[in-house]
């Protein structure tokens, strides 16, 4: 973030732009603000339900409620707030945006676990409902196989390295389905990527699932930081307005996935290892999941 502001605040200091459609913006998309929307009203209807009846669990309450609402805020900022509109522009917003889904959006709604929250939050028959669709054989047998680590980890990192294909990549800049396929994708597989960690996984298993994932996508990121050329020809066709060339632009874009967003993942591999050390003593080898 703090490379982005440098990069507006250059901005700022230099000339206007000479196209005023490069103007920062809030983004309405309706695909993307009404979901976001009736998520946040239905997971405060359940917890205003729930809370009354709650008693001695209000504390978990509400410490998952800051877990939700951290998630749902970074969610927002990322794909509503100009940041999104910057990330259309310039190559090094687009990557802040998409790790601010992967690894901070994603861990902490999975932290929440506000699936019990958004049911109470519907109306009684179809709570009822989308319960009993939920219970459903083929519904759990998905969901257990794809939240499983092994899998959920492959399947993140495919999803990561097949949408910075470069070809598929620009196509989404110029395509506003498939740009909103890319966000969900990248979201849905974090999210199923971090539940296998926090909920389905020893913590030293989850703790190498962790560095694989660091490593891979650091690794990715180094290739476009040190990349001799540009590779996106779309995503960084506006950066001279902001007098970075397209090879910088997409140099600072792998940094950030190099650097910070690889820090997430080392970070959260540390504290499942410490987690394993002070645990191994005192329990068996089993699926030990994070307690809130």
């Amino acid at each position: 973030m703090a490379l982005l502001l440098c990069v507006v605040a250059r901005t700022v200091s230099a000339h206007e732009l000479a196209e005023n459609t490069l103007q920062p913006a809030w983004t309405f998309d309706p695909w993307i603000v009404t979901p976001i929307c009736v998520v946040g009203v239905l997971y405060a209807r359940g917890f205003l339900a729930i809370w009354r009846r709650a008693g001695r669990g209000r504390r978990v309450m509400l410490r998952r409620s800051i877990c939700f609402w951290s998630g749902w805020l970074a969610i927002a900022g990322a794909l509503i707030s100009p940041l999104h509109w910057l990330g259309e522009h310039l190559f090094l917003a687009h990557m802040i945006e998409h790790e601010i889904l992967m690894t901070i959006a994603a861990p902490m709604i999975v932290l929440a676990r506000p699936v019990g929250l958004l049911l109470w939050g519907l109306p009684a028959s179809l709570r009822r409902s989308t319960g009993r669709l939920m219970k459903a054989n083929v519904i759990q047998i998905s969901w257990r196989r794809l939240s499983a680590g092994l899998n959920a980890t492959l399947l993140h990192g495919v999803v990561v390295w097949a949408w910075h294909a470069p070809v598929i990549f620009d196509a989404a800049i110029t395509n506003v389905i498939l740009h909103r396929v890319q966000h969900f994708s990248f979201f849905f597989a974090a999210v199923l990527f971090w539940w296998a960690m926090c909920w389905r996984s020893n913590y030293g298993i989850a703790a190498w699932h962790l560095i694989v994932t660091m490593l891979h996508t650091s690794a990715l990121g180094a290739l476009m930081a040190l990349a001799p050329r540009a590779l996106y020809f779309t995503q960084t066709r506006y950066t001279q307005a902001w007098h970075l060339s397209p090879l910088e632009d997409q140099q600072l874009a792998g940094i950030i996935m190099w650097v910070p967003a690889g820090t997430v993942y080392a970070g959260a591999a540390l504290a499942m290892v410490a987690l394993w050390i002070s645990v191994s003593g005192r329990r068996s080898d089993h699926v030990q999941p994070l307690r809130l």
